[in-house]
């Protein structure tokens, strides 16, 4: 047992639990370690601090391994992957400072403009079950490019859309626009860094994702107060436009069929062999919008995986923590406008919009906090666990998310019902804490699932994604009726209590999830129904595609 983490009971040699890793040199890591000492020689470290350690996952000898990079090739595919994400988030949010400017212009009820983000968000999470097919089966860089394209053509329709009809459904595609970059950046990231380089990149693309957003509307309401409605489409479009060239030229395929002998034990991967590419592929190679078949798998099989994964313990612990609380701002998105735009404070649409600075302000902090917090903590507590890290050591973060919040929904409800009392600062103030909370539940979720969980990645994010966008779509639904039926105070007050559940959910997980860990390993759930994969196509996924893809790769090469 390390750290009140409990143990699976040992089953003689076959005790490794997925997940687990040695990432000390020659046991604890401590600052007499020297980086020439007792090292194993089977294995890679890194070596470029004060104290080596152990790479996990461990690279391959092959020059293709995106783990093999350099480090500034991987951190520029990162940044334009999330300069992009910036563009696609900026679409949940982008109504936010008008809707009842929309309302008026279309001649529709607040609600309906609300639900032109909840169908947005439907569109997201339809297209997510699609797109993890396509992802498992040949990769991810023909539907980031695919994203891209669809961006800049769906924000031109909803500049030109002239009717509530066509423009929902140019909401509708932007949705699905909008999913490729929520579900596979996240598992892009965790595809090109070790666990100890992972933490600051992960918080900056999720960051991009889900906080960088909320600067959305500051600018929105400026800008359609000066030019109308259909700039802030038709400027995505164009900055969006403008990152194209980027992502054709320079977002590669990341997926790789990592040899086998990477998910042994540590201690056992000396005694592995295995073949690997001689040379890198070209640039011109990379530059192809598919690099071949990652999986023989079936479309169909691929489809449905993340529908049976919502029964799993640890996706479905993610989806609340990460879920809930993005649930919860965007219904603070949906109730703004009425908070502010209505007697006593009386905003215009471009005041209102400011109010997100706060918003922005408290990602950005969480953010800052989250991202190096996640780096040194994996390290320290590994230190003190005798150089053995544990996934579930990420479950730390989830305590600060709590009192951030939980804090600030509680009180941006009391703040926020009385703003004849604590005028417009305390509400913004209470709405950047729960900003905070919100992306640091997002950085400690998709932490753990990437460390715990690697082999079922793409999956536990588009169920990540689904849970979201359609718990999302459901408070945008119902968020006017709940206001009106109980009161802004009430209303917060039940759900930070609500809140407060799924944050306690975080302590049975962390004492129990290196047992879950080995239950879904032994008991594959997957493989009960009939999901799973079978012993060839595991070969093909995690040690090179066996000789089938092998003989399919040599006739593209050969081409």
């Amino acid at each position: 047992m390390g750290l009140w983490i409990i143990e699976p009971k040992k089953r003689g040699s076959d005790d490794h639990v997925p997940g687990t890793a040695f990432i000390g040199a020659g046991g604890a890591v401590d600052s007499a370690t020297t980086v020439t000492g007792d090292l194993d020689p089977s294995l890679k470290y890194d070596l470029t601090g004060d104290v080596p350690i152990v790479l996990v996952p461990q690279p391959s000898d092959d020059p293709n391994d995106p783990l093999n990079w350099p480090l500034w090739e991987r951190d520029l595919i990162t940044f334009i992957l999330c300069l992009v994400s910036v563009m696609a988030a900026t679409l949940g949010p982008i109504l936010a400072p008008s809707t009842f400017l929309f309302a008026a212009h279309f001649g529709r009820s607040p609600t309906d403009i609300a639900l032109l983000t909840g169908y947005h968000l439907c569109g997201v999470g339809v297209a997510g079950l699609l797109f993890v097919a396509s992802a498992r089966v040949y990769g991810k860089r023909h539907l980031y490019l695919l994203g891209t394209v669809m961006l800049i053509v769906s924000s031109v329709w909803g500049g030109l859309a002239s009717s509530y009809e066509s423009f929902l459904w140019a909401r509708i595609f932007q949705g699905v626009a909008v999913c490729p970059f929520e579900t596979l950046v996240n598992i892009t990231v965790g595809e090109m860094y070790c666990v100890h380089q992972l933490g600051k990149r992960m918080a900056v693309a999720n960051f991009s994702l889900f906080g960088g957003a909320f600067l959305t509307p500051v600018i929105v309401g400026k800008i359609t107060g000066e030019l109308g409605w259909q700039w802030p489409f038709y400027l995505v479009a164009i900055f969006t436009g403008a990152m194209l060239p980027a992502v054709v030229l320079w977002v590669p395929e990341t997926a790789y069929n990592r040899p086998v002998y990477h998910d042994a034990p540590l201690s056992n991967q000396a005694s592995f062999e295995c073949t690997v590419a001689s040379s890198r592929r070209s640039f011109l190679q990379r530059m192809s919008l598919f690099s071949g078949r990652k999986t023989l798998e079936s479309p169909l099989k691929l489809f449905l995986r993340p529908i049976v994964l919502l029964l799993h313990p640890a996706v479905l612990w993610g989806m609340l923590t990460q879920g809930v609380m993005i649930g919860w701002t965007v219904m603070i998105g949906v109730v703004l406008a009425s908070v502010f735009l209505f007697p006593p404070l009386s905003f215009t649409e471009v005041e209102t919009g400011y109010m997100y600075t706060g918003a922005f302000i408290g990602a950005l902090t969480g953010l800052s906090i989250t991202g190096p917090l996640a780096d040194w903590s994996a390290k320290y507590l590994a230190k003190i666990n005798k150089g053995i890290y544990e996934p579930e050591f990420r479950l730390f973060l989830v305590i600060p998310q709590a009192v951030t919040g939980c804090l600030g929904l509680y009180m941006f409800g009391v703040t926020a019902s009385n703003t004849v009392k604590y005028g417009w600062f305390w509400p913004d103030f209470f709405f950047a804490l729960e900003l905070m909370g919100m992306t640091m539940g997002a950085i400690t979720s998709a932490l753990y699932l990437v460390d715990a969980y690697p082999s079922i990645a793409i999956e536990t994010f588009t169920c990540l994604l689904l849970f979201k966008n359609f718990f999302s779509f459901g408070l945008t639904w119902e968020a006017f009726h709940w206001l009106n039926k109980v009161g802004t105070k009430h209303l917060f007050i039940y759900v930070a209590s609500v809140q407060v559940a799924v944050c306690a959910l975080s302590l049975p997980m962390y004492f129990f999830g290196k047992i879950t860990r080995d239950v879904m390993h032994r008991h594959d759930i997957l493989k009960m129904v009939g999901l799973g994969i079978g012993k060839a196509e595991k070969r093909s996924e995690q040690a090179g595609l066996g000789a089938e893809m092998d003989e399919i790769e040599c006739r593209e090469e050969g081409e």
